[in-house]
């Protein structure tokens, strides 16, 4: 009997060292596909970015020929220079730069007040006004723009003013929920034994929430900033004049003498896009966290 019984034992041990060849060899298949799906996600996705790039060093007839030329053999910096003296440019990144810093800022302020309101407060009617303000999300932006509009151009005659642009964007309803969803993961145990201190609560959100909220406010503030940077329809509309337009209003309106010239647009893109890639890569921790921010209820 014994062996037959090595004989079964070495056909077991064979099938199964087949059976772990076969799985590794359909891992590194997996693999493979995974990998090869992903580099041409990133081919597909860079493309664009490196013709704004390659496109804003050259001359606008060679950007719009119809033999383009993937690696420019004469490269100029006169599109930018073009961008930057024969328009408002350096006014447009200023007025893209204030109304991001101060929305940012004041989204900070109002949805951190809030998110704690609503994460770590009890008063009358808290569950029924949260999920009110929930509910607006559901509703498109399309139908409440006509209404926003008419308030703030026709009624406060607000028109061509940064409060103009500012103001339906001062708190958004989805940062609101984003810091209750992060503040209601904070230890309760913190804040009673703030009151048994005798500190107020503003002296609780001041002096315990916002310093252990650091991660939260930081993801939310990134979020809101490169948000409205980007924004372009409603600047848009409530704005007149070249001195009042962010700088994406700014390229969309980017003509000289009837003709679009598409290095200098290109060049400004270029510029207009730097900032975005910059705090990517320097605050890109915060971006991952802003996946699963909440997630996890403590």
């Amino acid at each position: 009997m014994e062996p037959v019984t090595n004989t079964n034992n070495a056909q077991y041990a064979e099938i199964a060292i087949k059976k772990e060849k076969a799985r590794n060899r359909r891992k590194k298949l997996y693999s493979v596909v995974s990998y090869s799906i992903l580099f041409l996600w990133v081919v597909i996705t860079i493309i664009p970015l490196y013709w704004m790039f390659i496109s804003s060093f050259r001359d606008t007839t060679v950007s719009v020929s119809f033999r383009p030329e993937w690696f420019p053999s004469k490269l100029t910096l006169a599109t930018y220079i073009r961008f930057l003296t024969e328009t408002d440019a350096v006014r447009w990144l200023f007025n893209s730069l204030f109304v991001s810093s101060v929305l940012t800022l004041s989204n900070v302020i109002f949805s951190s007040l809030a998110g704690y309101a609503f994460a770590k407060l009890r008063f009358p009617g808290r569950n029924t006004i949260f999920w009110l303000l929930l509910g607006t999300m559901m509703i498109p932006a399309q139908v409440t723009l006509i209404p926003v509009y008419i308030m703030v151009v026709n009624v406060f005659g607000l028109v061509d003013t940064y409060l103009a642009i500012m103001l339906p964007m001062f708190t958004v309803v989805g940062n609101i929920f984003l810091m209750k969803q992060y503040m209601s993961t904070l230890p309760t145990t913190l804040i009673h034994a703030a009151r048994i201190d005798g500190c107020s609560e503003f002296g609780i959100f001041r002096k315990v929430i916002l310093p252990i909220s650091k991660p939260g406010i930081a993801v939310l503030a990134i979020f809101t900033f490169v948000a409205t940077w980007n924004e372009f329809f409603w600047p848009f509309l409530v704005t007149q004049s070249s001195s009042m337009r962010t700088i994406q209003v700014g390229l969309a309106s980017f003509k000289f003498q009837d003709a679009t010239d598409y290095g200098a647009m290109m060049a400004g893109s270029v510029l207009a896009a730097l900032p975005m890639f910059i705090l990517f890569f320097a605050l890109q921790r915060y971006f991952l966290q802003g996946i699963t921010i909440g997630a996890v209820k403590g």
